[in-house]
């Protein structure tokens, strides 16, 4: 027996976020498909390839922003 899989998935730019060796990285305007559902994003392989090329290029980033750091357990 088949179950149906209905997946409610929309186009949508999000702003990506990654951390790599204790520093932050934001990406703006990344096209996604975002489950309405769950959250989830799903990305195009040239999109992976092209947020790999931003983050690895240390190209001047378009601008800067400082965050607050909190500790859960604290």
């Amino acid at each position: 027996m088949m179950s149906e899989w209905n997946e409610n998935l929309k186009k949508q730019n999000i702003t990506y976020t990654l951390e790599v060796d204790g520093q932050f990285f934001l990406i703006e305007n990344v096209p996604a498909r975002v489950n309405q559902d769950t959250g989830e994003q799903l990305f195009a392989p040239e999109t992976v390839e092209k947020l790999q090329e931003i983050i690895w290029s240390q190209r001047q980033p378009d601008r800067i922003i400082e965050t607050p750091v909190y500790n859960y357990a604290a």
